[in-house]
């Protein structure tokens, strides 16, 4: 009995010649192959991007620290501070009104309002002391967020509360605690006192040096309460110190004499920003045009890098994508495996570049003192940039090893 075969159908010649389709997770095999094949080169082609990308990141996030350091030392300069007080040597005095401090603190960019207030009582180091040996020191009824206000600190013990301002208990200034011979105040020991006013008062905290409100240094600090009951304070505050957002602080300075006195506006003096907040201004404004080009030339260096090994890649494989094409591999295969390989590449050394420029932002942060900022449109923009220099720079070789018929690619020794 004679088998014959069975003639081959249009079905079946069809089915023969209908391409394979690769998943993409093959087609990313197929990328990475190349890389774990030519390991050095593709280390080398990584490092250029590499480079490119820590160097994006350094020179941004580095003048960014240092910026955010010099914003901060700004700061410190009083650029959202404000003081309103009454327009002095009126008849009668102007006195602004008790609940003038609450209204302030109201108006919406307001971020602190506190007061002090003249109580104007004599103080002394003792009861013995002669009544015209006189230490040319104010006593002030303070508000207990007043440190918050004018960016002061306690050297030693502590500042007014809520638990003390009633209290006869007072905090010295810098000078005052000088003139008063009370140079620290040590936890553990008895707590100094002053004579102010025919009272005995406990010193509690004294306060260091104040530069950006030189009347604290020279004023002896009593609660607001204890003013009061104590002192036979009236509850007009002389001095109303604001801190506000600095993008608002325009805004406030023009609001805030008709708040704080509704009734005369024009009794009211307050001052104006200071002169470091235009500094400021300019500060934040500026930025450095030639960082970023620096930059795009390491991405650009790199890219050219990419493409180079990327082209060599096609040279050195051309025997391999001969064999592939005459196994059935389509030319949008042969595209997808060498532009995979390319992005692969360029990602790689994106995310060492991420890293690298990241650590080095922060440890050059940290040795020269400033806050760390590594801008995230940076690590961002960085790490995109790597992906489309990928993509840019495996497009001609990859079109040109597609475009190799099977024997071209054979035929080379």
């Amino acid at each position: 009995m004679t088998l014959t075969a069975p003639k081959p159908t249009a079905a079946m010649a069809v089915a023969d010649t209908t391409p394979v389709r690769l998943a993409p997770l093959d087609i990313l095999r197929l990328g990475l192959l190349g890389i774990h094949t030519r390991r050095m080169r593709a280390a080398l082609s990584a490092l250029g991007i590499s480079i490119g990308i820590a160097t994006m990141i350094v020179v941004t996030g580095i003048p960014a620290s240092s910026q955010k350091a010099l914003m901060n030392q700004l700061s410190a300069l009083g650029t959202n501070m404000l003081q309103v007080v009454p327009i002095p040597n009126q008849t009668p005095p102007v006195e602004l009104p008790p609940q003038s401090v609450d209204m302030v603190r109201r108006i919406g960019p307001v971020t602190v309002a506190s007061a002090v207030a003249n109580t104007h009582a004599e103080v002394f180091r003792n009861d013995r002391v002669d009544a015209d040996d006189y230490a040319g020191l104010a006593v002030l009824a303070s508000r207990t967020n007043l440190l918050k206000a004018i960016n002061a600190q306690v050297q030693s013990g502590r500042y007014l509360s809520a638990s003390t301002e009633r209290f006869p208990t007072a905090v010295l200034g810098s000078v005052a605690a000088t003139r008063m011979g009370i140079a620290k105040v040590v936890p553990g020991r008895p707590a100094p006192q002053i004579y102010i006013a025919h009272r005995w008062f406990t010193v509690i905290g004294v306060l260091a040096r104040t530069p950006l409100s030189p009347d604290i240094d020279r004023a002896v600090l009593v609660g607001w309460d204890a003013a009061r009951t104590q002192l036979g304070f009236t509850g007009h505050p002389t001095v109303i110190y604001v801190k506000a957002r600095e993008d608002g602080i325009d805004a406030v300075r023009n609001v805030l004499a008709p708040t704080v006195y509704p009734e005369l506006p024009g009794m009211v003096q307050v001052s104006r920003p200071s002169d470091a907040l235009a500094a400021k201004r300019a500060t934040q404004t500026t930025f450095s045009a030639l960082f970023l080009g620096l930059a795009g030339v390491a991405l650009l260096v790199g890219g050219i890098g990419v493409a180079n090994t990327m082209v060599i890649s096609v040279l050195e494989r051309r025997k391999e994508i001969g064999l592939r094409r005459a196994l059935g591999a389509n030319k949008g295969q042969i595209r997808g495996q060498f532009l995979t390989e390319s992005v692969a590449l360029s990602c790689l050394g994106g995310l060492a570049g991420t890293v690298l420029g990241i650590l080095a932002t922060v440890g050059y942060a940290a040795y020269q003192g400033w806050p760390p900022v590594v801008p995230l449109p940076a690590v961002a923009g960085g790490f995109g940039g790597a992906v489309l220099i990928g993509m840019a720079a495996g497009v001609y070789p990859s079109v040109r090893a597609s475009r190799l018929t099977p024997t071209e690619a054979l035929a080379t020794t």
